[in-house]
C-alpha cells in the first residue's frame, strides 16, 4: 500500500537545514515553558536553547571539527538533549548507544566510528575508561555530565553561545545509531538532518497529534530510534513537556511518575506493558492523565492490548518502526485500532509485502515487509554489502515477516532470521550460544524465542552439556550476564540429550520452536 501521496500535505524541509536551529527556533515563542523534566532538575526552553548553544562552542573549542564523530554514552536526564542538539548545531556527529552494552561493544564502537571525543553521564565513566584500554582507537576527549576534569557543567558555564548553527543541508549527515544485525557486529545506522523532521511531522504530529499542551513521557530511553522520536524530535517540534527517567521502567517506577509528573501521553513496549497489568500497585484510570499510549519494539498482542484499552480507557497505539527508518512507520491510530495488528502505513509511507520472487504478494499471504518513506537513513558507515542490501533504491528491507489482512492494516508474523527481540530489543541467538559454548560443563547449545503467556517473547536455550558434566540452570544464566548485556541471557535454559540437526549437522530451530 502506498500513501506517499499524503507527504504532499506536509511542507519539506528547505535545502539548508539544521535539525537542532529548527527546533530552537520554533520555541523562541515559550521560553519558560518547561522542555525537560529528570530525575534531579528541570530545563525550560530558553535554558535547553542556550545550554546546547553553548556546548557547541565548547566542542568546537576542543577542536571538534563538523562531520567529525562523538560518542555519546549517556543516561536519560536533562544533559541528553544538550549534548545532542549542542552536537548537531555545531554540524558534528552525536554517536547515541545503548547503556545496557559491555565494554567490548563500546571498544568497537570507539574503533568503529573514530569518534574523537566521547560523551558520559559520571555512573557509566567506569565502563567507558575500561573500553578506552581495550579500543584501538584512543579519543582525544572525555567529557563527563558533572564530575571529573572535564565536565558538561563546567564546559557549558566557561563558554559563550554559539551564534549561528552549522550551515548543514537536509541531507547531511546529522547523527548514528548503532542496529544490532543477525550476526556479527553492530551496524552504525547514519541518518540526515531531514530524518528527524519527517519522523516528527509524519507520526509525531500526523498521527499523535502531539501539541504543546501534552507532556511525553517514554519507557524506551534516548539511545533507542524509537525513544529519540518518544523524547525528543516530537514534543520539541510541537512545543510538549517531556518527563526523563535515569532508571528502568519498572512499573513502579513508571507509576511514580505517572502519579508525579501527569503525563498525557506514555510510550511503551509490550513487555513493559504486561508488567504493569500485572502490578499490584496498577493506577485506577481516574488516578492518571493519560490520553493516549503507543506501543512498539515488538508486537503487541491482541489480548494484551485490549486489556490496557479496557482498564484505562484510551487507545494503545501498537506500530513498528526500525533504527533503520528512524521511527513508526506502520501503526494503528487513534480511534482506527485493530488489535492483533500493527495498523496501517502512516501517511506519507509506502509498504509492499514481497514473496521470495521479489514481487508483492497477494492480500493474506506472507512476506518480508518492505519500506518506502523520507525518513530512510542512508546507510550503514563502513559495510557497504550490508548497505545494498537492506537499503534498496527507495525501498528499505526490514527483515520482518508480515501479512496484509482485508482491512489495509498488516500483521506480523515473525522475522526472516532467527533474530528475535527481548523487551524491544534484538537477540542475536548465535551471540548467546557463542557464550553459552564457552562455559566448561556446556558442549554445544541452541537459542530460540518462544512466546510466554502474554504472547511475549522470550529467550530459551537447549544445552547439551559435556559428559559427566554438571552446572545448575541460574549459575550458566549467570555465566552469560557477566559476559553479555543483561538483556541478552536466556530467560530459561533446558538441558537437553541432544539438539535436532539437518543431516549436514544444522541445528534445527524450527523444531525448539515447535
Amino acid at each position: 500500500m502506498d500513501s506517499t501521496r499524503d507527504r504532499q500535505s506536509v511542507q519539506s524541509p528547505p535545502e539548508h537545514y539544521n535539525f537542532a536551529a529548527d527546533m530552537f527556533a520554533r520555541n523562541v515563542s515559550r521560553p519558560q515553558k518547561l522542555a525537560f523534566i529528570d530525575d534531579q532538575t528541570q530545563l525550560t526552553y530558553a535554558e535547553l536553547q542556550d545550554q546546547a548553544r553553548r556546548f557547541s562552542s565548547a566542542l568546537i573549542g576542543l577542536g571538534v571539527r563538523p562531520e567529525e564523530r562523538v560518542l555519546l554514552l549517556m543516561h536519560d536526564s536533562v544533559t541528553w538533549p544538550v549534548a545532542f542538539l549542542g552536537c548537531l548545531y555545531a554540524g558534528i556527529v552525536p554517536v547515541a548507544v545503548n547503556t545496557l552494552l559491555t565494554a567490548g561493544d563500546y571498544a568497537y564502537m570507539l574503533e568503529h566510528s573514530g569518534a574523537r571525543a566521547a560523551i558520559t553521564s559520571d555512573a557509566l565513566a567506569d565502563v567507558l575508561t575500561e573500553a578506552m584500554v581495550i579500543a584501538q582507537h584512543q579519543v582525544e576527549h572525555v567529557i563527563s555530565s558533572t564530575e571529573g576534569d572535564m565536565n558538561m557543567s563546567d564546559l557549558v558555564s566557561r563558554h559563550a553561545a554559539k551564534n549561528k548553527a552549522a550551515d548543514t543541508n537536509a541531507d547531511d549527515i546529522a547523527f548514528w545509531l548503532y542496529s544490532s544485525g543477525s550476526t556479527g557486529r553492530p551496524k552504525g545506522t547514519v541518518h540526515v538532518h531531514g530524518s528527524a523532521y519527517w519522523t516528527a511531522e509524519l507520526y509525531g504530529k500526523g498521527i499523535l497529534g502531539l501539541s504543546e499542551g501534552d507532556v511525553c513521557f517514554s519507557a524506551a530511553k534516548l539511545f533507542f530510534a524509537y525513544g529519540l522520536g518518544n523524547s525528543l524530535s516530537f514534543p520539541l517540534s510541537v512545543g510538549a513537556t517531556v518527563v526523563l527517567m535515569a532508571g528502568r521502567p519498572t512499573p513502579e517506577a513508571v507509576f511514580e511518575k505517572w502519579a508525579l509528573h501527569k503525563p498525557t501521553v506514555f510510550f511503551g513496549a509490550p513487555t513493559g506493558y504486561a508488567a504493569m497489568l500485572a502490578s499490584p500497585d496498577l493506577p485506577a484510570t481516574d488516578a492518571v492523565n493519560l490520553r493516549l499510549c503507543s506501543s512498539a519494539g515488538e508486537a503487541l498482542p491482541e489480548d494484551l492490548g485490549r486489556r490496557v484499552n479496557t482498564h484505562f480507557g484510551i487507545d494503545v497505539l501498537d506500530g513498528i518502526g526500525s533504527t533503520e527508518m528512524l521511527h513508526v512507520f506502520l501503526s494503528n491510530a487513534p480511534g482506527r485500532v485493530h488489535y492483533g495488528s500493527t495498523g496501517w502505513p502512516v501517511p506519507g509511507y509506502a509498504i509492499e509485502i514481497r514473496g521470495d520472487d521479489g514481487d508483492p504478494v497477494a492480500v493474506g499471504e506472507v512476506g518480508e515487509l518492505f519500506i518506502k518513506g523520507p525518513s530512510s537513513a542512508l546507510m550503514y558507515w563502513g559495510n557497504r554489502q550490508r548497505s545494498q542490501e537492506t537499503f534498496q533504491g527507495e525501498w528499505t528491507k526490514s527483515g520482518d515477516q508480515y501479512l496484509e489482512n482485508e482491512d489495509g492494516s498488516y500483521t506480523y508474523v515473525g522475522r526472516t532470521d532467527d533474530m528475535f527481540k527481548v523487551s524491544g530489543q534484538y537477540v542475536s541467538p548465535f551471540e548467546v550460544e557463542g557464550v553459552l559454548i564457552r562455559n566448561e560443563a556446556v558442549l554445544e547449545s541452541a537459542v530460540v524465542g518462544l512466546p510466554d503467556r502474554d504472547g511475549l517473547i522470550k529467550s530459551k536455550a537447549y544445552v547439551v552439556l559435556k559428559p559427566g558434566a554438571a552446572i545448575s540452570e541460574a549459575d550458566l544464566q549467570q555465566f552469560v550476564k557477566e559476559l553479555l548485556a543483561p538483556y541478552k541471557y536466556p530467560r530459561s535454559i533446558e538441558f537437553v540429550e541432544e539438539l535436532p540437526k539437518t543431516a549436514t549437522g544444522k541445528v534445527m530451530r524450527f523444531k525448539l520452536r515447535e
